[in-house]
């Protein structure tokens, strides 16, 4: 926050976005849903998990989180917890360890690809073929950009691509990349604004309908954040204007907490937009629409084997919490 009180999101100067043809923000934000449809339902599938558990890790516990920072290799907790961002550094610590004492990254990583093609045949039958043709130029727009401050999207484009390059494995994984830029430009501008973790999860509410979920602090609190943390979480937000409590001691995201949110999210699209521009316009609406058509099937799935409420980023109002499928 400046001197002068001005909101974290308040910009005097253009951003790097700035110029963008609107049709590609609106169509990278198509870009970010897609891929969170895609890739979120591997952390909670079944075969994954059974196949993380055969590596010796007690149930396979702490997947969810693992076969995310496998990719990082063998960096401390803490250099892992800064990547991840909003993921309670305690929860990653423990995570890791408990990864370590029975495995490597690279064996975890291989579960993961064993886990991809099964798994889209399972939830989207065809869907693989039709990624698949898309594969080069998903890794086009992969490489088109750099990777400076953007650890995760590093970590995971660095690794050994597969061949044939036109496969199921090999689009599912350029999309990750892609899906990885994408958190990472966010993580950036979060850090510019000066929010922690739990102040990301809480701000993140904006996004979603506080009634299905409960209130404005499920996010937050699904992260690792405890009663104390929410707490100090919400101070921080009401001292830069995002956030204020009420008369019963009820914090709310305010409604320049909303517009900075919104604005947020829009600033992400503005980073992101050039590698897909990289990817080409044709490809990208191609890439959308396949996965868009199989919308429920992928939701179907992570309500299945996590819950109603994991993965908020793919669930406007009225899809959470067991709500109406239109």
């Amino acid at each position: 926050m400046s001197d002068t009180g001005s909101p974290p999101g308040d910009r005097a100067e253009p951003g790097p976005g700035d110029g963008i043809d609107p049709a590609w923000l609106a169509l990278t934000a198509r870009t970010g849903v897609a891929c969170h449809h895609l890739i979120g339902w591997m952390m909670w599938d079944p075969a994954a998990v059974e196949g993380f558990a055969a590596l010796g890790v007690p149930d396979g516990r702490g997947w969810v989180v693992s076969w995310r920072l496998a990719s990082l290799g063998d960096v401390s907790p803490a250099v892992a917890a800064a990547a991840a961002y909003s993921i309670n550094p305690v929860i990653v610590e423990a995570v890791l360890g408990m990864t370590r004492s029975a495995t490597g990254p690279e064996r975890v990583l291989a579960v993961r690809d064993a886990a991809v093609e099964p798994g889209l045949d399972d939830i989207a039958p065809g869907l693989g073929a039709e990624l698949a043709e898309l594969a080069p130029a998903l890794w086009r727009g992969v490489d088109a950009v750099h990777a400076g401050a953007r650890p995760m999207f590093a970590a995971h484009r660095a690794h050994p691509r597969p061949e044939p390059v036109e496969s199921p494995l090999s689009a599912w994984l350029a999309a990750n990349c892609l899906r990885e830029l994408r958190g990472d430009n966010h993580w950036v501008l979060c850090a510019a604004a000066d929010l922690d973790d739990v102040e990301v999860g809480l701000l993140h509410s904006a996004m979603i309908d506080p009634d299905e979920y409960g209130g404005e602090e499920w996010i937050a609190r699904s992260r690792g954040g405890d009663d104390d943390a929410v707490a100090a979480g919400w101070a921080r937000l009401a001292a830069k204007g995002l956030a204020a409590t009420d008369a019963d001691g009820r914090s709310a995201i305010t409604e320049e907490g909303h517009r900075f949110r919104a604005d947020l999210e829009r600033r992400t699209d503005e980073l992101t937009a050039p590698a897909w521009q990289a990817v080409g316009r044709e490809e990208t609406e191609a890439f959308c629409a396949a996965i868009e058509a199989n919308e429920d099937a992928f939701l179907a799935r992570i309500d299945a084997t996590a819950g109603p409420r994991w993965m908020p980023a793919v669930r406007p109002p009225g899809r959470s919490a067991g709500g109406p499928s239109s």
